[in-house]
């Protein structure tokens, strides 16, 4: 079936205007990969005509794509650039890939659900995302084969900030992930020679993060 004939160009440009750049995102790549990215050819042709409005939506397994000053806000605090390599956790539509993709060098992104995964790595190929990569597993362990990282980006929320995605983490390197059970906090975590400094920035709502946990010891 095809896509209803709605003019998403004009719905993504009100999309950026008015939820994200009046919100505060300032910083002209994360923008321009907001503008570009078709958000409505990662959601299932029945909800397509929300794909551009301000708040979460279903993507089947139970899981969301996030809304969109959300993925904005979170791709601005990697302060990413086109040399930069990124770790995500949670691919979800693979929308966000997308995103990054549009501003860094690669993305490699994992998603537990095979469903979804599977899906990711169609929609990403046929929209010719050729420098993300998609893995289905297990989103604790990260991807230590293909480390270290100079960001990652995290899409769903542990009860605590996993230890083996700090180790996947380059020196000078930036990690956003919304942390918590019921109450969550997006925190920014910067890793330099002297240590890891944690900041949290935002109040948030997003799925749970599955998979093996890690509890702090």
């Amino acid at each position: 079936m095809q896509k209803q004939q709605l003019d998403y160009d004009a719905m993504r440009q009100a999309m950026v205007k008015n939820q994200i750049i009046a919100r505060g995102v300032k910083n002209q790549q994360v923008l321009d990969a907001m503008m570009k990215v078709p958000r409505h050819l990662f959601m299932e042709d029945s909800d397509a005509r929300r794909a551009y409005a301000d708040e979460p939506q279903p993507i089947g397994e139970g899981q969301t794509i996030s809304q969109p000053y959300i993925v904005a806000f979170m791709t601005e605090q990697l302060k990413v650039d086109k040399t930069s390599r990124v770790l995500e956790i949670g691919t979800g539509s693979g929308y966000q890939a997308a995103v990054l993709s549009e501003i860094v060098d690669s993305v490699f992104t994992i998603e537990i659900i095979p469903e979804l995964a599977d899906k990711a790595k169609k929609t990403l190929h046929d929209l010719h995302y050729d420098n993300v990569i998609v893995r289905q597993g297990d989103g604790y362990s990260g991807w230590p084969e293909k480390a270290l990282f100079d960001a990652i980006i995290v899409t769903a929320a542990p009860p605590n900030i996993p230890q083996l995605l700090l180790q996947q983490l380059k020196i000078g390197g930036k990690m956003v992930i919304p942390v918590g059970e019921y109450l969550q906090e997006l925190v920014l975590i910067n890793k330099s020679d002297s240590g890891i400094d944690m900041e949290s920035i935002l109040p948030v709502r997003f799925v749970p993060m599955t998979g093996k946990i890690q509890r702090k010891e």
